[in-house]
C-alpha cells in the first residue's frame, strides 16, 4: 500500500494530502530511509513521521485498503511520541 494512503486510512494523519505534503517535505521514513508518498508500506515496517518539534515512531502491524475509525488504531502500534 502507498505511503500516504496507509498514513490516512490508519488516521496517523488526517488527510491524505497532508501526508503527501510530509511524505514530499521528507518528514517521514521508513525503516530509516526517507520515504516518497508512493513508497510501499508492508507489516513489519517501522515509520517515522516528524509533527513538528515531535517525532513519532509505528510499528505496521497490518495494511488494509479500508478500515473503521475503531479499527484504525490496530493497523500499527505506537513505539514513542
Amino acid at each position: 500500500m502507498r505511503l500516504d494512503k496507509f498514513l490516512k486510512v490508519s488516521r496517523i494523519i488526517k488527510r491524505r494530502s497532508v501526508a503527501k505534503e510530509a511524505g514530499d517535505g521528507g518528514r517521514v521514513t521508513i525503516n530509516g530511509k526517507p520515504a516518497k508518498p508512493s513508497s510501499e508500506v508492508k507489516v513489519g515496517d517501522v515509520l517515522e513521521v516528524r509533527f513538528g518539534d515531535k517525532l513519532g515512531r509505528y510499528e505496521v502491524l497490518a495494511v488494509s485498503e479500508h478500515a473503521l475509525k475503531a479499527e484504525a488504531g490496530g493497523m500499527y502500534k505506537i513505539l514513542s511520541e
